[in-house]
């Protein structure tokens, strides 16, 4: 949940390293660092807590190098302090680290080899680098000794990217778990946690595999794989345009996100649907799918909820039962699984450790599996046998909205697909390309009422202690991910609950005052939720409804339009990203950058 970034060959290091740590920040912005060298004697050490605009401010115009590295750090092991901010570096002062991951065994290191060294800080990361320089110092080249300090790992995730001041050009690479991309350029090369952070110096990019060690000069790298061999790795072109993730002329990315979603649905129709609406899918992954006798379903946070509302696509659709499972549990607390299972990983970045953990027991079975991702070449992409991209352009705000809303549509999408191969009436006669384009119309609409949402959000939510929103069937699934939402980057304490649940406990938290939000979609239900609503509003709460047009009631605040209920999520979800972004701007927090998170979750 760091961002690293390192170049050799360009006498702009400096410049570049910002830029791309910019571009990171979303992957952690509790501490920032650079270290660039100049191969002529000079080198440079700035690093500080605070945001990539803090460490800017720090950076002194002779700072300056034709090779470096640089982190932005979201706090693991240790504080946030300038001195446990990266790049770390050795007691002598000759190499220096830069670490995405978690070292558990890092204590027991420092205790065998590291005695008598003297620390700097208190993280795991500085035990790497003074191992490096502790084997170096008994005769081993830096790249041996960078080996030998691997070795002794345990159950690691690492990015490593190290320099050595007796090598300037050199940068020695590794990665167990956590991503980590090569990037080649003209007389230079560039190592990145994403791609997006050094599109500007190239788009050509080697993916490298867990277990690898990479030696990066300035016209050259070598891999060297697990077992020391020098290897070949594939080369890949990321065909985004780098402006795609500036925040242009909006406050924040969140807002942008959010107005982006229309045409995200546009881009997935016209991407997977053809001229007369069928699917257009793998026949491969269609096939695989088609002889499952259960689809389950794995995701973390917002792609968890995304999977609840796909349960219930596919289920309606195909006739397949379908499970959806919170990656970091079934990672280790493994269910019974049917004779013929599917396996369907949900992740923006297809990074996230939890999943990844998951997809690894899964293959060890061999068993067929499909990642739903954003991020092509990501590592839950090339290790499943199938990948569909979401194609929804980057997304940087640690709140996601747009990925969220894309992996719905393309459950559709692949729910349709498989249903109509296996002959469901059901599937055949849902005209998902009709309702994609409604959907994307009315999406339009909602992103358009940002003044009565910003209302609602002063007279509701930004003095509110808690919140709550409540729904049935899919639209609890949508409260679930409405009130994550909110508490994440508004911090208030907010919670969805199924509203048949009220009564049996949650209903005694209701005070004066108290917003909750009943989300009303689904015809048989509707009367329901809405007497749930009101026992709420007997006990002081400040009741709002999400209402579909046919179901509305002329007191509610926001209606969306009709379509099928299976899709309802799409538009339901919109006003409640609004409300959360509104709450936190209006509370005068940072929208994209919520205290304590981070984008990627790429460590357990």
């Amino acid at each position: 949940m760091c961002g690293v970034v390192g170049i050799t060959g360009n006498e702009n290091a400096t410049k570049i390293l910002v830029h791309g740590l910019e571009k990171l920040q979303y992957r952690g912005y509790d501490s920032a660092g650079i270290f660039v060298d100049d191969q002529a004697g000079s080198n440079f050490l700035v690093k500080t807590t605070g945001s990539i605009a803090d460490l800017n401010e720090k950076i002194t115009p002779e700072v300056q190098g034709t090779a470096g590295i640089g982190h932005t750090r979201w706090a693991t092991h240790g504080g946030v302090t300038t001195e446990n901010a990266h790049p770390q570096f050795s007691d002598d002062n000759r190499f220096y680290l830069v670490h995405n991951g978690v070292i558990e065994n890092y204590q027991e290191l420092k205790d065998e080899y590291l005695q008598d060294v003297k620390f700097h800080s208190q993280t795991d990361t500085e035990v790497i680098v003074q191992l490096v320089d502790k084997f170096s110092k008994e005769g081993l080249s830096t790249k041996d000794a960078f080996k030998k300090t691997i070795s002794l790992l345990k159950n690691a995730s690492y990015a490593f990217l190290l320099m050595d001041k007796e090598d300037p050009e050199t940068l020695y690479v590794a990665k167990n778990k956590s991503p980590l991309l090569i990037g080649l350029g003209d007389h230079c090369n560039v190592v990145c946690s994403d791609s997006i952070a050094m599109l500007d110096v190239t788009n050509t990019f080697m993916e490298i595999q867990d277990g690898d060690v990479c030696i990066v000069k300035p016209d050259s790298v070598q891999v060297y794989d697990q077992a020391g061999e020098l290897s070949e790795r594939k080369h890949f072109e990321v065909n985004v345009d780098p402006s795609d993730s500036e925040k242009g002329t909006y406050p924040y990315y969140m807002l942008k996100e959010i107005d982006e979603q229309p045409n995200v649905m546009r881009k997935l129709a016209k991407e997977y649907l053809d001229e007369n609406g069928k699917p257009v899918i793998n026949d491969q992954l269609l096939k695989a799918m088609s002889q499952a006798d259960r689809f389950y379903i794995v995701g973390a946070g917002t792609s968890y909820h995304a999977g609840l509302v796909g349960k219930k696509q596919l289920e309606a659709l195909t006739g397949i039962p379908t499970e959806v499972h919170v990656a970091s549990e079934f990672a280790y607390e493994k269910p019974l699984l049917s004779e013929k299972p599917f396996f369907i990983f949900l992740s923006q970045s297809g990074e996230t450790a939890d999943s990844r953990q998951v997809l690894v027991n899964v293959n060890a079975k061999k068993l067929p599996s499909l990642t739903i991702t954003n991020v092509a070449n990501s590592t839950l992409s090339r290790e499943a046998d199938f990948t569909l991209l979401l194609n929804a352009g980057p997304e940087i705000s640690v709140a996601s909205t747009k990925a969220y809303t894309a992996q719905i549509a393309l459950e559709a999408i692949v729910a349709k697909a498989v249903g109509m191969s296996k002959g469901n009436q059901k599937a055949t006669d849902f005209d998902l390309k009709y309702q994609l384009g409604l959907i994307a119309t009315e999406m339009q609409s909602l992103v358009e009422e940002k003044e009565i949402i910003n209302q609602v959000s002063k007279d509701y939510f930004v003095d509110a202690k808690q919140a709550f929103y409540i729904g049935r069937g899919v639209d609890y699934t949508v409260s679930l991910e409405s009130a994550l939402k909110l508490k994440e980057i508004s911090y208030v304490h907010a919670e969805g609950f199924a509203s048949g649940e009220l009564k049996h406990g949650t209903i005694a938290l209701i005070e004066e005052g108290t917003p909750v939000i009943g989300i009303i979609t689904q015809d048989d239900t509707a009367g329901l939720t809405r007497s749930n609503l009101a026992e709420t509003a007997a006990r002081g709460a400040k009741t709002l409804a999400i209402a579909k047009k046919s179901l509305a009631k002329p007191e509610d605040t926001f209606v969306i339009a009709d379509v099928d209920e299976l899709l309802t999520p799409l538009l339901s979800v919109i006003p409640a990203q609004l409300l959360a972004y509104y709450t936190s701007l209006n509370k005068g927090l940072n929208v994209d950058l919520p205290r304590n998170l981070a984008k990627s979750v790429t460590v357990e």
